[in-house]
């Protein structure tokens, strides 16, 4: 039974992560009153022990939290209203509440938000710009990883809510009011959305060579090529098991679509962030958009479809080598993304000390962004190339060029498309070829350098 001491709360939006943001709030004896346009889901809130609302209206509490997909979705529930009976939140709220916006959107819409709320007189409301990461496991458990900005009233506000939903350690609070907590969702998903590429990439490339995908996957994690997104998205690889999606295809196409249209607003290059996406779309356009973004696996095979998982195939000689080459492709994709989000947040104006902590507490996280990344921080723009003297001839950018070289061409030999791998070692070779071959391979990070 709910503690009534605590305070009602409103939830609008139940998919795959807000059901359990939501549950999870009861379970911590809150009540709270759902709301989703889909009413068998709002059944299942009320049958987990929330309270279903009938109406936006009827959920408008005065502290109201919107966990929805899209900008789109967030202006009807704010201002918009679903249908002739449903009076939209905006109108509902009660005077003084405060309001959570946990979508993922563009900074520049949050602020859209607040000054469209000004305008028509609810300016009493306390807006957070507030969005999480962590996926739906963690969302049911409280541990997410939560961005939050606002003005100090609004983030006292709702500072009790944002504790309840995130884990310790993961909810920064990020300077610069609203749309700060958007910008820091935003480079963070620079990563996030290259990493469950590189993931479907890695494994794709290793059973192109005959490779034991669940050997290849133990290897991965306990190695320097690991990520969060390979260790999170490799399982259901393993179980082709796509439908229902743990993360749909078309969510990260959503995030990974807000970075590339503010990098080309903003006149900043992005080549791993857009070539991801590009291969996001076309695995929409075979259909996989509704399907888990662990399926884009199929992309790599020989036939579309197919089995991923094969028989070993080879000495264990070889076997060794292709594995090699498997963490090496990672480790050099990985490199790349902590140095294009890293110099994209710099460029947006974020805190990358920051930044570098929510990635590590965050889906983003990788063991190269854990390593390399405090380097590239501590350096970015510093050009003069005794800054980045490398600490053995392992780490260089040459040793990185070629290491590059060996992967690229046994996927050819191999007929495995790697989009990324080919990015990363481009970006690698550009840095070679203006003078940098001798230099840490952290260094990468100059390639967004405006000096460079």
């Amino acid at each position: 039974m709910a503690n009534t001491q605590k305070p009602c709360i409103g939830f609008v939006g139940l998919g795959a992560m807000g059901f359990g943001m939501a549950l999870n709030l009861v379970k911590q004896g809150y009540p709270v009153k759902g709301f989703d346009v889909f009413p068998p889901t709002v059944q299942r809130f009320k049958d987990a022990g929330g309270l279903a609302s009938s109406s936006l209206a009827d959920a408008a509490e005065p502290y109201c939290i919107c966990m929805v997909a899209t900008p789109a979705q967030v202006q009807s529930a704010l201002f918009d209203g679903e249908g002739s009976l449903s009076e939209c939140i905006k109108k509902a709220l009660p005077k003084g509440a405060t309001l959570l916006l946990c979508s993922t959107t563009p900074s520049t819409y949050v602020r859209s938000v607040q000054e469209k709320l000004k305008l028509e007189g609810r300016d009493d409301i306390s807006l957070v710009d507030c969005p999480v990461s962590g996926g739906a496991i963690r969302a049911a458990e409280g541990t997410l990883s939560i961005m939050a900005g606002g003005s100090d009233r609004a983030i006292e506000a709702a500072r009790f809510l944002l504790e309840e939903m995130s884990d310790m350690g993961k909810l920064a609070i990020v300077q610069g009011g609203i749309g700060a907590g958007s910008d820091m969702k935003m480079a963070h998903q620079v990563l996030a959305a290259i990493h469950i590429l590189a993931a479907n990439e890695a494994m794709g490339l290793a059973s192109r060579l005959g490779l034991d995908l669940s050997q290849v996957r133990e290897s991965i994690v306990k190695s320097e090529a690991w990520s969060f997104m390979h260790e999170n998205r490799s399982p259901r690889m393993l179980e082709e098991k796509f439908t229902p999606p743990a993360s749909a295809l078309t969510i990260i196409l959503k995030d990974v679509g807000i970075v590339t249209s503010m990098a080309r607003l903003q006149s900043f290059p992005t080549p791993l962030t857009s070539i991801a996406e590009q291969v996001y779309l076309s695995g929409l356009s075979h259909g996989m958009g509704a399907e888990d973004d662990a399926g884009l696996i199929r992309l790599y095979l020989s036939k579309l479809g197919s089995q991923p998982v094969p028989k070993p195939n080879g000495t264990s000689e070889v076997s060794a080598s292709n594995m090699n080459l498997v963490i090496t492709l990672l480790k050099g994709i990985h490199l790349c993304a902590a140095a294009e989000a890293i110099a994209f947040a710099d460029h947006l104006g974020l805190d990358t000390s920051q930044f570098s902590g929510v990635v590590n507490s965050a889906a983003g996280g990788s063991w190269m962004f854990r390593d390399r990344g405090p380097r590239m921080i501590a350096k970015f723009g510093k050009y003069a190339e005794i800054e980045w003297t490398a600490k053995d001839k392992q780490n260089t950018i040459e040793s990185s060029v070629d290491s590059m070289v060996t992967v690229i061409q046994a996927a050819r030999d191999a007929d495995c498309p790697l989009y990324l791998g080919n990015v990363a070692y481009n970006i690698l070779l550009a840095m070679k070829r203006r003078g940098w071959d001798k230099c840490a391979d952290a260094s990468v990070v100059n390639f967004w350098g405006k000096q460079v």
